[in-house]
């Protein structure tokens, strides 16, 4: 019985090797590297110890097998991905501009990535957390529509749901942004805001303000605010807890965010103080940035505390 499930897109990233390198161009490529927010969240909480498991599909080829061998051999449990017939798994070409921005091109409309279906199923029991992206509640109506269903099974169960918005305005299509994560936000015990998403859903430009809105739904314990190099801000009702990036040299931010998901979450599994959440989470999001790939950051519980220990942090935040 996994103790954190999650469910959405997965594919896999081909990538350029070096910045500067155009999509446009005829060039070198690396990769298959197993990808998508949810799948890179499960693997990282399964390399940190916890029974994983993810809700999602692929196709009926090599990149499908890709994404399962890994998450396999890394201990989450994938017997709800579905393998899709007749259908290719979900790919992301991506390649970083000189300063650091990326571009991407998807092919994942029409692919498995948004055919997933939640069944209710008793061998899932009550996990600790139910974890979604909103990139997920972006990628398709119909997939939305089945997150929901699985949000509202395992909060009637009593599990915590965790939430990281991951929310592009671009993609809202004129909606308001309730339409799409309302059913998950108004059930949310942990959230995971960016702060651009944060004014958007707290409904304030101040970010304290937006805070205290979100706050008003009863459910919700924990805002971890999160600013990448920046570090991070975790508010309660009680109190405000600020958490500084730790240095690394980046390789390759895609992904970090979703490693310090999991991290975050395996400290509050593990009852450590907020305080060790957030240096848990900060040194797993480090460790996928240093390292080429959006799962590739070499994260245990072992590598976790040798970054923790070291303490090499970067300066105070600057808000």
């Amino acid at each position: 019985m996994s103790e954190i499930w999650t469910m959405g897109e997965m594919l896999v990233e081909i990538m350029r090797p070096k910045a500067g390198m155009h999509l446009w161009q005829t060039g070198e490529f690396l990769g298959p590297f197993p990808s998508g927010a949810p799948a890179i969240f499960i693997d990282t909480v399964a390399r940190l110890g916890h029974d994983a498991g993810i809700i999602g599909a692929v196709g009926e080829d090599d990149f499908g097998l890709c994404l399962l061998n890994r998450l396999r051999s890394d201990g989450v449990d994938v017997r709800y991905v579905e393998t899709v017939r007749d259908r290719a798994t979900a790919v992301a070409f991506v390649t970083y501009a000189e300063d650091g921005s990326r571009k991407f091109i998807f092919h994942i409309d029409g692919t498995p990535a948004v055919m997933a279906h939640f069944v209710k199923d008793a061998a899932m029991g009550r996990p600790s957390f139910f974890h979604v992206m909103g990139c997920s509640l972006m990628a398709n109506d119909t997939l939305r529509m089945e997150i929901f269903k699985a949000v509202e099974h395992f909060h009637a169960l009593g599990s915590r749901i965790s939430f990281d918005p991951n929310i592009r305005p671009e993609l809202l299509g004129g909606r308001d942004v309730m339409d799409l994560v309302g059913p998950v936000l108004e059930r949310s015990a942990v959230l995971f805001p960016g702060e651009s998403e944060l004014r958007l859903i707290g409904r304030d430009r101040a970010l304290l303000k937006a805070v205290e809105r979100l706050f008003e739904n009863s459910t919700l314990e924990t805002v971890v605010l999160k600013r990448g190099k920046e570090g991070a801000t975790t508010y309660t009702r009680e109190a405000i807890i600020e958490t500084r990036a730790y240095v690394v040299r980046e390789v390759d931010p895609t992904g970090a965010g979703d490693c310090f998901d999991a991290g975050f979450l395996c400290g509050l599994l593990e009852g450590k103080p907020l305080e060790d959440c957030g240096r848990l989470a900060a040194a797993a999001g480090a460790l996928d940035a240093a390292t080429f790939g959006p799962m590739e950051g070499k994260i245990s519980p072992q590598s976790v505390q040798d970054i923790i220990k070291a303490g090499d942090l970067r300066g105070p935040l600057s808000h």
